[in-house]
């Protein structure tokens, strides 16, 4: 049972134009993710990065953005949504400007870990400034759907702009580009709803946060050696099970404080738990796309940088006619497992059809149908899981549970990535040693590119799989009935009929 809602403020009317700007700030930290990734071989080759020392480029980010994302909630939710969105938005494109200068490497990982603690403020403060701007049940829908087709589909659109802008211009433009969006956005100042914070004195749980950012920082560190260490390696053993220890200490803690820095009622209900469950295991299904597709088309198939990112831009489509076309108009009328359940299934099926992918697939046949249907079934989950991870629970603690649901994009991500990776050099490793014998020099770079296509295919069927079990726990625990108002509650968010 969720704690009751607060009364709602009254509706703000400029809440649509207000949309604009908060799309635009979610839209600059999901760009950021994969524009970087493009832009990264010519700044490793501009600034005498090694390869050893290049995968901190992405993972200074990761560490920060995932282990501050709770801290930068809680926050929000005590100093007031609106303010901390404009302290993330601009303190984000700062660090972006400092990168884009960087002159070294030491430089730009300064640079990505401050983008990743502005991001950890920005993130959950831009959803939370959605969920209370947006109270009655359509027009939320509606705005959600957006939300949504922005998270999900913004990593593909930053393949696009990463390709433009190293292409044409210079990798430094891949950061510099959020100054510009970053100001824009810093408009919204005027057209936001009144501030809002939690009651009381802000009192941070100190015990807490020590216990949440270390106990992150140990998963998604670990995560991200296993690409490089393996899974087996003492490192990468150690610092996984001294994340799960102290995440374990964090949820005693949590238990037992006043001030908890995430209140074990934002999790406990059903519907909102089941949705971060939700988002966490689907970006599985989406990075493996992102991933594995993008060296797909890149190493085997020979498409440059640019090329690559228009590529995907079919799944982007999907993806908006998934979350905004149909989710949007569905969130209102049906449970929230009737969307979820189905678009994790629907991604399962895409995934799946990557599998028997092979080194003369055409992009028509093998990729585009994969494309199309990943982007539609994340666009039916994206949705009503960013909807429903804020339902219902108090304005004091919508900023927690914002930076929870992107806590949770965030951990699948990197766990999905380090595991998946791992499973398809292995396959890939495998294939090369059986056929080590047959090879000869005019025969190597073919046989390389099969064994490259056999571990990704390999990784699909993990994948694909993951999805599927998610789709089932979904079903199975997202007991969410359709929403309904209560007589005289025009305006206000819709309560599930099994809360009150």
């Amino acid at each position: 049972m969720s704690q009751p809602s607060e009364a709602p403020p009254r509706a703000n009317p400029r809440r649509w134009l207000a949309l604009v700007f908060i799309g635009l700030a979610q839209l600059m930290i999901v760009l950021d993710i994969t524009i970087v990734n493009i832009a990264l071989p010519s700044a490793q080759r501009d600034l005498g990065i090694s390869d050893g020392d290049r995968q901190w480029v992405i993972t200074a980010y990761t560490l920060a953005f995932g282990s501050l994302l709770l801290l930068g909630g809680r926050i929000a939710d005590y100093t007031g949504r609106k303010r901390a969105f404009l302290i993330g938005l601009l303190g984000f494109a700062g660090a972006s400007a400092l990168g884009g200068a960087a002159s070294g490497f030491e430089m730009l990982l300064a640079a990505r870990a401050l983008q990743g603690a502005f991001a950890a403020l920005l993130a959950p403060s831009a959803l939370s400034l959605l969920a209370v701007n947006f109270t009655e049940p359509r027009e939320r829908a509606k705005a959600f759907g957006i939300f949504g087709a922005i998270a999900a589909g913004g990593g593909a659109i930053g393949l696009v702009v990463g390709g433009l802008l190293t292409e044409y211009l210079d990798w430094r433009w891949c950061l510099y580009v959020n100054v510009p969006i970053a100001v824009v956005a810093a408009i919204s100042w005027s057209v936001l709803p009144t501030d809002t914070r939690a009651e009381g004195r802000a009192r941070f749980d100190i015990p807490g946060v020590v216990l949440a950012v270390c106990g992150l920082v140990a998963v998604v560190y670990g995560c991200s050696e296993a690409e490089s260490e393996g899974w087996d390696s003492r490192l990468v053993t150690g610092l996984l099970i001294l994340g799960a220890v102290l995440l374990l200490a964090f949820v005693m803690v949590e238990r037992s404080v006043a001030r908890p820095l995430l209140p074990p009622r934002v999790v406990a209900d059903r519907t909102r738990g089941s949705a971060y469950l939700a988002v966490g295991l689907s970006v599985v299904g989406m990075f493996a796309m992102f991933l594995f597709l993008t060296y797909y088309m890149q190493l085997v198939k020979g498409y440059s940088a640019l090329l690559t990112g228009v590529a995907f831009l079919p799944m982007t489509g999907a993806v908006l006619i998934g979350a905004g076309g149909v989710a949007s108009r569905l969130i209102p009328k049906v449970p929230p497992r009737l969307l979820v359940a189905p678009g994790l299934l629907i991604a399962a099926t895409g995934v799946v059809l990557l599998v028997p992918l092979d080194v003369d697939s055409s992009y028509a046949a093998g990729v585009l149908p994969a494309e199309l249907l990943v982007g539609f079934g994340m666009g039916l989950v994206m949705a009503p899981s960013m909807n429903y991870a804020t339902h219902g629970v108090g304005a004091g603690d919508a900023g927690v549970a914002s930076a929870t649901v992107n806590t949770a994009q965030q951990i699948g991500g990197s766990i999905g990535t380090a595991m998946l990776n791992t499973i398809a050099t292995s396959a890939t490793s495998d294939y090369m040693a059986s056929h080590a014998r047959q090879m000869t020099p005019q025969t190597a770079k073919a046989t390389a590119k099969a064994g490259l296509v056999e571990g990704f295919s390999h990784a699909f069927v993990v994948s694909s799989s993951i999805l599927v079990g998610a789709a089932v726990v979904v079903a199975l625990l997202m007991n969410t009935p359709r929403p309904v108002r209560e007589p005289g509650t025009e305006g206000a968010t819709p309560l599930p009929a099994h809360m009150g």
